[in-house]
């Protein structure tokens, strides 16, 4: 037991160069919750439906995550800083990082029948600030998901989406980066199918300069004169 506390805390440190020690990590929201929810995932297999929502609801007090009792979650989950929802049916694999302000939703069946209805993220993916991810859709292993983007369809392995409705990166799911990445958002990698904005924005900036310091070369007089000889109204 100690053994297994141990190495899930040492799987957070290794995604979070914030704690100074593995005593700090122990009052982490994300740890907590996590902690109070195999507790009330018992008592849900179990059948005792009203202790399970007793401990659901007692977690979300002390965390502002809500994970609800009956979601299936592997080893080596990290939600960083909380304000996190992961529905009923949310199945979530091993080594598998959620940042802050993530929803696991799920959708309403039109036969009114209760089923799989929140997503499942395979091993190691990596879920950005503000994601959401809606139905019962699969995030592939080691997939990673921008902040603030909205999933409604399957994610391949490897691949990196972003925006709304989320659409994948240029970058090929068969030569993803291995290594972790915070946050789930490339800063380097292109992320859209045109050039990005900011790129446009400095773009436009630098030809802003450039016109200014052409008008200050050029005097007033002188772009006159020469306005005037274009239109053929000076001359002998």
């Amino acid at each position: 037991m100690f053994e297994q506390l141990t190495a899930y805390l040492d799987s957070v440190r290794e995604r979070d160069p914030a704690p100074r020690s593995r005593w700090e990590i122990l009052l982490y929201p994300g740890v907590l919750a996590l902690g109070l929810h195999r507790i009330a995932h018992w008592f849900f297999e179990a059948e005792m439906f009203f202790a399970a929502r007793f401990v659901n609801h007692f977690s979300r007090f002390l965390t502002a995550i809500d994970i609800h009792p009956g979601a299936k979650i592997g080893q080596n989950l990290f939600i960083d800083h909380g304000f996190t929802v992961i529905g009923e049916t949310a199945e979530i694999g091993d080594n598998v990082t959620i940042y802050q302000c993530v929803t696991l939703g799920g959708t309403n069946p039109t036969n009114g029948i209760a089923g799989k209805r929140h997503p499942t993220l395979e091993d190691g993916s990596i879920i950005g600030s503000g994601a959401q991810i809606l139905g019962p859709v699969t995030i592939g292993k080691r997939a990673r998901i921008g902040a603030a983007a909205v999933v409604t369809e399957d994610v391949p392995d490897g691949a990196t989406m972003v925006g709304v409705k989320a659409r994948s990166t240029l970058v090929s799911a068969e030569t993803y980066q291995r290594e972790f990445m915070p946050y789930g958002t490339p800063c380097k990698d292109p992320c859209e199918p045109s050039p990005r904005l900011d790129d446009l924005e400095a773009q436009i900036a630098m030809l802003k300069n450039e016109l200014e310091r052409l008008r200050e070369d050029s005097p007033e007089p002188a772009r006159i004169a020469a306005r005037q000889d274009s239109d053929g109204t000076t001359g002998a």
